[in-house]
C-alpha cells in the first residue's frame, strides 16, 4: 500500500513530523511493524489509556506524536483510528496513540523499543 505524506510540517523539539495519512505495517521481511509511509518505526505508550494520550510537555519532545491528517473519506485499516490531542489529531493503532522516538534517525531505527520499559513498536 502506498501511503502519501503531506508536506504540512509540525515541529516538536528539534524533530521535524510530517502530518501523515495512516501507518503502515511492514511485511516480515522488512521486520512486520507498524511505521510512516517513510519507514520510520512508531511507538506506544504503556501510560496511555485506550483513545487518550497521557503523553505531553517534555515527553512529547522525545516522543513526538504521530500527527494524523484528517482526510475525508479515507479508508482507514480496521485497527486504525485518529485521536484528538489537544488541538490536533493523532493516529491510533487499535485505540492507543501512535509515536516518534526522537532517537530514530531512518527507516528501519528501532532504538525507542523498550524505553524505560514502557515504550513498544507495534506488531501484528
Amino acid at each position: 500500500m502506498i501511503v502519501k505524506s503531506v508536506s504540512l510540517l509540525v515541529l516538536f523539539g528539534f524533530f521535524a513530523v510530517g502530518v501523515q495519512a495512516q501507518p503502515v505495517m511492514q511485511p516480515a521481511a522488512q521486520g512486520g511493524i507498524l511505521t510512516d509511509s517513510a519507514g520510520i518505526t512508531l511507538y506506544t505508550y504503556d501510560s496511555d489509556q485506550p483513545g487518550k494520550s497521557i503523553c505531553q510537555g517534555s515527553c512529547l519532545q522525545a516522543w513526538p506524536a504521530y500527527a494524523a491528517e484528517p482526510a475525508a473519506g479515507e479508508v482507514l485499516a480496521s485497527e486504525a483510528s485518529r485521536l484528538k490531542n489537544g488541538g490536533a489529531q493523532q493516529w491510533a493503532w487499535n485505540g492507543k496513540p501512535l509515536y516518534y522516538f526522537i532517537g530514530d534517525n531512518k527507516p528501519g531505527d528501532r532504538i525507542g523499543d523498550g524505553s524505560a520499559d514502557v515504550w513498544h513498536i507495534v506488531k501484528p
